[in-house]
């Protein structure tokens, strides 16, 4: 019943991801527009803090979540061999953890630098608790699938799992990215204007990009 259900879709993945890499760049766009005209830039040594901040939203929307993203659509937009896509699967997702880990770094850099408290809000324990579980899922998929690989048997039953967490974890960093940006919306009394607007429309894509790349999962890769 389900694999009849999947198979009913009359379209493909493809539409869908072309659309999620569209609506990509236009987050990646809104992102910088808003941090480099409207917050000041980028700097991981300034006397204008807020410059060091600006490093988180650059590297956790673009560099973690737009990754993370396209590396999950990877099996449905890569062309070639499941090998291909498994080895493109695996480093865009070594990027987004990268970048992860920098953006996080900024944040606490940037806290210390201004006597800020540090892992108060909701914001930051979801955020701390998608990171962990993204490197904890990454160390799993790469040792399970990749290198030296579990049985045959063992991967056919981790397999579902993997992608079932794996999509939590992106829907946990897609939750994160919202509540940061809120965040960021009232601490900084963003009320109208174009600012405002920026970091509305930007939230909203976000959300757009996320349904986009659940639903290129759900698609078929193409007809046959």
């Amino acid at each position: 019943m389900a694999s009849k259900s999947r198979s009913s879709f009359n379209t493909s993945a493809l539409p869908v991801s072309l659309f999620a890499h569209v609506v990509a760049i236009a987050v990646i766009t809104l992102v910088l527009v808003w941090l480099l005209h409207f917050r000041e830039g980028l700097a991981f040594k300034s006397i204008d803090k807020q410059k060091i901040f600006n490093l988180h939203p650059l590297f956790m929307v673009i560099g973690f979540l737009i990754f993370s993203g396209e590396a999950i659509m990877a099996y449905k937009t890569v062309p070639g061999t499941r090998k291909a896509q498994k080895l493109v699967h695996l480093i865009l997702h070594f990027i987004a953890l990268l970048a992860g880990i920098v953006g996080i770094y900024a944040v606490f850099k940037y806290h210390h630098e201004t006597f800020n408290i540090d892992m108060y809000t909701l914001h930051s324990w979801i955020g701390m608790s998608t990171i962990c579980l993204f490197g904890l899922q990454w160390f799993l998929g790469f040792f399970s699938f990749c290198y030296p690989k579990a049985e045959t048997g063992a991967r056919s039953r981790l397999a579902p799992w993997h992608v079932f967490f794996g999509l939590v974890i992106f829907f946990m960093a897609i939750l994160t990215a919202e509540t940061g940006l809120m965040e960021k919306f009232h601490f900084l009394k963003l009320h109208r204007g174009q600012e405002a607007l920026i970091v509305n429309f930007t939230g909203l894509l976000i959300l757009v990009f996320a349904v986009s790349v659940g639903l290129t999962v759900l698609l078929p890769r193409g007809y046959n």
